[in-house]
């Protein structure tokens, strides 16, 4: 018995190892679930029938997409295969599962899950920056699999809270006491502009998707409304998404280079060519300190703190403001973040109110992703 251990130490060490990394895996997602700081309405978090069903998830975006398999193991969510996808490539939505699919030489798929960047209605949605016309039905019918979920990606952020603990949490403002209870919000700049609420009945949240971001943009200022007219002679109806995005971040820009007559640098149009524009315009605000770009910066932290005020006063958010996407993790250490607080708090009358919300950004990536996952495994 000895001689068996001693020749067998060195396989007998590789499978306690991949065992231990398998256990840390497993364990390290239910403490995610666990030890939340959010509680979902998750009700077949418990249900054996789910046990070890085989997902697989899309988080359509633009330029990027995330498809991740996963599989639910007592009352968790395992992620067992995930890449990175240009978006663009595919012609479709079928196309692309299927190429991941192929590539990755998976089978026995038990539901595919779809978080889209727009609105679900009948099964179906039609994403506006792909204009692909993503189908519930004709996907069951190409994957033969069991069931299909579309989902709006905000929405899915919503649910992505449910493995949110305080560590991917950046906290903006906590009021002095703390209240689990209330409503809940989220809003994220990034491709887009997305708004997803979260109803608390009483013991848990609720996600539901909105499309806030697509309400009119409205001027408070003289030059806002200068700007307001810029906007519409190249939208026509101009939106908040057409202020607080990516591309939002550009419209501020242009309006002040173009028609404020803002200096710019003799090179800092090719600089902001050359890379990410979001990117490329906080660096040169934070590293060459460019009066335009700065501007640019406190202009956009001062509308979203106002659409953020707006959300959270609609839904009456108590139990908290989430801000996500990318804008505010790229945005987070400039300067102009200091007064988003005091900008988010004015009102008329609801000071009061709005002085009691707590407000985070959160530090996850693929909330989203993942949370199409806890949707799919445990929404039924």
């Amino acid at each position: 018995m000895t001689q068996l251990l001693c020749i067998n130490d060195k396989k007998n060490k590789k499978n306690i190892q991949n065992i231990n990394a398998i256990l840390y895996l497993w364990v390290k997602r239910i403490i995610m679930i666990a030890n939340s700081k959010f509680k979902l309405f998750l009700p077949g978090l418990n249900n054996n029938q789910n046990n070890h069903n085989r997902l697989l998830v899309v988080d359509l975006g633009m330029p990027i997409s995330k498809v991740g398999l996963f599989q639910v193991v007592d009352g968790s969510i395992l992620l067992q295969k995930e890449e990175e996808v240009q978006t663009k490539q595919y012609d479709n939505f079928v196309e692309m599962i299927r190429n991941f699919v192929t590539q990755n030489s998976i089978s026995n798929i038990d539901r595919i899950i779809a978080s889209v960047p727009g609105f679900v209605l009948h099964g179906k949605s039609i994403t506006n920056n792909l204009n692909w016309v993503i189908d519930a039905q004709e996907i069951k019918e190409n994957f033969s699999v069991e069931s299909v979920y579309l989902i709006n990606d905000l929405e899915a952020a919503a649910y992505g809270l449910a493995g949110i603990t305080d560590e991917k949490l950046i906290t903006v403002f906590q009021p002095e006491v703390e209240s689990s209870n209330g409503n809940m919000a989220v809003i994220a700049p990034g491709h887009g502009l997305g708004e997803a609420g979260l109803y608390y009945d009483g013991e848990f949240l609720r996600p539901f998707a909105t499309e806030g971001g697509h309400c009119e943009f409205s001027p408070r200022t003289t030059i806002e409304v200068e700007f307001y007219q810029f906007l519409t002679d190249i939208y026509g109806i101009v939106t908040w998404e057409n202020v607080l995005s990516k591309k939002g971040l550009y419209n501020i820009f242009r309006f002040l280079r173009d028609v404020k007559r803002h200096p710019e640098p003799d090179w800092l149009q090719e600089y902001l060519n050359n890379g990410d524009f979001s990117q490329q315009l906080y660096n040169a605000a934070t590293e060459r300190e460019v009066a335009i770009c700065q501007i640019t910066i406190e202009t956009y932290v001062e509308f979203l703190a106002r659409e953020a005020n707006s959300l959270a006063l609609k839904l009456k958010t108590t139990g908290g403001l989430i801000l996500s996407g990318d804008m505010p993790l790229l945005l987070l250490k400039h300067k102009s973040w200091e007064g988003f607080y005091d900008k988010f708090k004015i009102s008329d009358k609801m000071e009061g109110l709005l002085k009691e919300i707590p407000i985070h950004i959160v530090n996850d990536t693929k909330i989203s992703l993942y949370g199409a996952a806890y949707f799919g495994a445990f929404s039924e």
